[in-house]
């Protein structure tokens, strides 16, 4: 979300920032909506004094038994009291309609963000390791996923859709471990490493929650949500939660940065996605993640944003997966994100690179919908917080890659060594 004044004191700024997403220019509008109801404010508020000025004089007509002036200034009154009334209401639906404007803009990139269209203008910052070659010959072509998950007889995509259709699975014995043993992991790390507080956080979430981290109203298409006199949204990812934890918070500056993580499942209705990786698990209806979010000062914020994406890429290493890190082109980055970090870890089954981890910095943009500030030190006032979100990675994503880099001849898998503690000590996944 946008400060108005901050577009008024500056449209060319604005402008240069939509247009660097695409969009064209803005500011003349909005700021064309935003001088209006200024204008209903202090037509209002002139109103209101005249109208208060004129009830004191009434009573002091009252009192020199002048009923003709009396008479006159209540007519005046109460013509004021509607004049009152329909510009307040007025400058509510102005209101709203500048809201509502101001609520589908996707935040402005930040200078160093490359420019471009879509994922070709994308930019490569570092790789870390290499794409693993197969143990021998015999294995001519490496397998997918879902291959290997099948022929264990461990995934089982036709049961999950007889009770739930596309883009569900179920997963059973080892593999079923192994994803619960991946999520530990990661949550280990993450707090015993690199300071996240471990949460459970709601599943269901209101409006506001939604609306405060931008889900609403732009993406309304790709969420869930309950029926009945309760109704309420599926969270798309624990962001969502996490994040709106400083809702309507002032936070002194010596509780920050506030670091969260939480594993958590997370619903997306993949609108729009018809086509795209219909087989396996890459695109799920359902799927887990381990989320981080921190909440900062706008003086770290981009600090911040380096060391998340360095405990995104730590969880890769530390699994011995090929990954590469890219900054997205302004075409392609999040409606919420000043700045984006994808990390694409290698799947030999698809001979790609494929994203399994987007960490983005927002600035302010989420903050201004939540209410979120926080008190500097030795200050006055408060100021907006900045926050950030990133995964941590997604948890079955990560499973798909475990199991196409460490896929056997035999159709076993190698368990990495730092999962074999929380898989009972399990060094290979074979067929029951």
């Amino acid at each position: 979300m946008f400060d108005i004044r901050a577009i008024r004191e500056n449209p060319a700024a604005f402008d240069a920032g939509l247009k660097r997403r695409g969009l064209e220019p803005l500011s003349a509008g909005l700021i064309a909506k935003d001088e209006e109801l200024r204008a209903i404010k202090t037509r209002l508020q002139e109103a209101q004094a005249r109208r208060n000025s004129a009830s004191k004089e009434i009573g002091k007509a009252k009192a020199s038994k002048d009923e003709a002036l009396a008479s006159t200034l209540m007519a005046e009154v109460a013509a004021l009291k509607d004049q009152l009334q329909a510009g307040e209401d007025k400058q509510r639906d102005l209101e709203a309609a500048l809201e509502r404007e101001l609520a589908v803009l996707p935040n402005i990139p930040l200078a160093d963000v490359p420019e471009g269209k879509d994922e070709t203008a994308n930019v490569e910052v570092r790789r870390w390791g290499d794409p693993k070659t197969m143990p021998a010959a015999s294995l001519n072509k490496p397998k997918q996923h879902f291959e290997i998950g099948e022929a264990l007889g461990l995934m089982d995509f036709e049961a999950a859709a007889r009770m739930s259709g596309a883009r569900f699975v179920v997963l059973k014995g080892q593999l079923a471990r192994l994803e619960r043993a991946l999520a530990m992991f990661m949550l280990d790390i993450h707090t015993g490493e690199f300071g996240y507080t471990e949460c459970q956080v709601p599943l269901l979430v209101r409006d506001q929650a939604m609306y405060g981290t931008a889900q609403l109203p732009k993406f309304e298409e790709d969420l869930f949500q309950t029926t009945g006199e309760n109704r309420f949204w599926l969270i798309p990812t624990a962001e969502v939660s996490l994040t709106n934890l400083a809702r309507e918070q002032i936070i002194d500056e010596a509780a920050l940065p506030l670091r969260y993580t939480a594993w958590s499942p997370c619903f997306r209705s993949e609108a729009g996605a018809a086509g795209r990786d219909t087989r396996g698990m890459i695109r799920q209806h359902q799927f887990s993640k381990v989320e981080l979010v921190s909440i900062t000062t706008p003086d770290k914020s981009l600090a911040e944003h380096e060391r998340m994406t360095n405990c995104a890429e730590t969880i890769l290493k530390r699994l011995g997966l090929p990954h590469r890190t890219i900054v997205l082109c302004t075409g392609d980055m999040g409606f919420s994100a000043q700045k984006t970090y994808d990390l694409e870890v290698w799947l030999p089954g698809q001979d790609a690179y494929r994203e399994i981890s987007s960490c983005s910095v927002c600035g302010d943009f989420q903050a201004r919908r939540m209410g979120a500030r926080f008190r500097p030190a030795g200050g006055k006032g408060t100021e907006f917080v900045h926050t950030l979100n990133g995964s941590g990675l997604a948890v079955g994503r990560t499973l798909i890659a475990v199991l196409e880099n460490y896929q056997q001849v035999d159709g076993s898998v190698l368990i990495p060594e730092p999962l074999r503690p929380y898989m009972g000590g399990l060094e290979r996944i074979s067929k029951p």
